[in-house]
């Protein structure tokens, strides 16, 4: 997470013609923001590809215990490096904002489409707002009220006006009412983002998602070998592997490259240009769908829209 803006100095304000301007936005930066919004837009597809053979358990536990072992030599790095006082929210970070969305997305992806999918992930924002006012005294201005409402009509107009996106499983049964699973994981990612950056400064973006990895992993891998039929679906089932490589990609991408592309991508440029990719993941996310046979409808338009804007609102609002 980028750190907050330390306050200015107390001092008379200087003229406006001697104020520089802010530099302007590097090729490399743009080139990262795309490259970004490609691989978070493309999570859910991938998803979708692992759903084809392992069960949402499966692959949720998969997920965890593969970004896990990726990441594991970063977090013996700094184990050592961090105050036991922080361990908590480490592990509260790690569980509500890692391994219960894991499943919670996966269970959302057996009858919603992908592409909305994605969509419904832009929530994010508004529901990091949400539990910032609500329990880290986070203001709350009339454009931020806005944005949360304006985040919540678009919600109900993709899940209960734009249908499910049509061939979101094998038999074509979908069921809108499945992405009530992504509203609840992006309220865990909201008091995820929020405790990082009240509890967790200071530590390297890294170093935190290795840590919270390391806190979860366990247990995940726990229930992946001896709570799941992961090892007896990965040696008999047709296209296990191929299954599990979309997983495997899915967590390495999303988790460990993105992490550090993110990082790099604040420190050449601003919070505000890096968190745009919340407008373009959304529309990645739909033409993989498209792509792979996914209905999409003007209403679908409509919602996407609506979150959208709201995203606008609250990340400009002051």
């Amino acid at each position: 997470m980028p750190s907050p803006t330390p306050p200015a100095t107390i001092a008379a304000p200087a003229p406006p013609a001697t104020q520089s301007p802010e530099p302007p936005i590097p090729l490399s930066a743009w080139v990262l923001l795309l490259v970004l919004a490609a691989i978070w837009g493309t999570s859910f597809i991938l998803m979708k590809k692992g759903l084809a053979v392992f069960s949402p358990l499966e692959l949720g536990a998969t997920r965890v215990t593969v970004a896990a072992l990726l990441l594991l030599p970063f977090a013996l790095r700094h184990v050592g490096k961090v105050e036991k006082s922080r361990f908590k929210w480490l592990l509260l970070s790690g569980v509500v904002g890692t391994l219960i969305p894991a499943f919670l997305f996966a269970y959302a992806e057996t009858r919603l489409a992908s592409g909305l999918a994605g969509v419904l992930n832009a929530l994010t924002a508004v529901f990091t707002l949400v539990v910032g006012a609500l329990f880290f005294g986070q203001r709350l201005t009339g454009l931020r009220v806005l944005g949360i409402g304006l985040g919540l009509a678009g919600t109900v107009v993709l899940m209960v006006l734009g249908g499910s996106g049509g061939a979101a499983t094998p038999a074509g049964e979908g069921n809108a009412w499945y992405g009530l699973y992504i509203v609840l994981a992006t309220i865990g990612y909201g008091v995820s983002v929020n405790v990082i950056k009240h509890h967790l400064q200071g530590i390297p973006p890294v170093a935190v998602t290795g840590l919270l990895l390391l806190f979860i992993g366990g247990p995940a891998v726990v229930f992946l070998l001896l709570g799941t039929d992961f090892l007896h679906k990965l040696a008999t089932a047709p296209g296990a592997w191929t299954a599990f490589g979309y997983i495997a990609l899915l967590a390495t991408l999303s988790t460990a490259v993105a992490m550090v592309l993110f990082n790099k991508l604040i420190h050449q440029s601003t919070a505000l240009f890096a968190s745009s990719n919340t407008y373009l993941i959304p529309v990645v996310a739909l033409g993989w769908g498209v792509l792979d046979g996914e209905s999409f409808n003007l209403w679908h338009v409509l919602g996407m829209v609506i979150i959208l804007v709201s995203v606008a609102i609250i990340h400009r609002a002051r």
